[in-house]
């Protein structure tokens, strides 16, 4: 996929900038979750997309097919660095990092998509995943998948897209965006095991 230069994007929007200050939001969720439908919904409110794989790809960092699962292999480790380097300072305009390991990244701030195991199931079902892939990315989802791998201090928030339209969910990330990222509170985390006990 061919992107315009930031800057030549940002020149040609003629849409209100959803923020005024830029910085790097890492997008992320169990595969089925909605990533690549919300961030192609926040592109239209001023964010530069840009794909995990893409990153690793630049940076050397994406590894051949894993026959298993039929994915690329990301090193985190020399992303990471390779990132450390380019990213020191603030973007010209405001960044969205898609992808399930987007977490991991050297980003400003972090939201987490979830789906309700049950939807999800359907979800990977219709993308053709094998019984195996699909089991592993519930068990991910289930057992909280990215949080369980939180690191840093970069705020984070987590939405649920098994009942919510994609749209809906935009316009929460956005008023989270404009409330300066501000922690929804613990009440807010979704447990799927604890909601299966209800």
């Amino acid at each position: 996929m061919l992107r315009l230069p930031l800057d030549a994007f940002m020149a040609s929007s003629t849409r209100p900038r959803l923020v005024e200050n830029t910085f790097r939001l890492a997008l992320t969720g169990t595969p089925g979750t909605g990533k690549t439908t919300i961030a192609a919904l926040l592109s239209k409110e001023g964010f530069v997309i840009v794909t995990i794989e893409e990153l690793a790809e630049i940076a050397g960092a994406l590894g051949e097919v894993d026959p298993v699962d039929n994915a690329h292999p990301v090193d985190l480790d020399l992303l990471c660095d390779y990132l450390a380097e380019t990213w020191e300072s603030a973007p010209s305009s405001p960044i969205l990092i898609d992808g399930h390991l987007s977490h991991h990244l050297p980003a400003d701030a972090v939201v987490v998509l979830r789906c309700d195991p049950k939807t999800l199931r359907g979800r990977l079902e219709n993308r053709g995943y094998s019984a195996a892939k699909t089991e592993g990315n519930l068990e991910w989802e289930l057992l909280g998948g990215a949080w369980n791998e939180r690191e840093g201090k970069a705020p984070w928030v987590e939405f649920d897209t098994s009942d919510e339209s994609a749209e809906a969910i935009v316009a929460d990330i956005s008023k989270w965006i404009s409330d300066g990222f501000k922690p929804a509170g613990p009440e807010a985390e979704i447990d799927w095991i604890a909601r299966m006990d209800d």
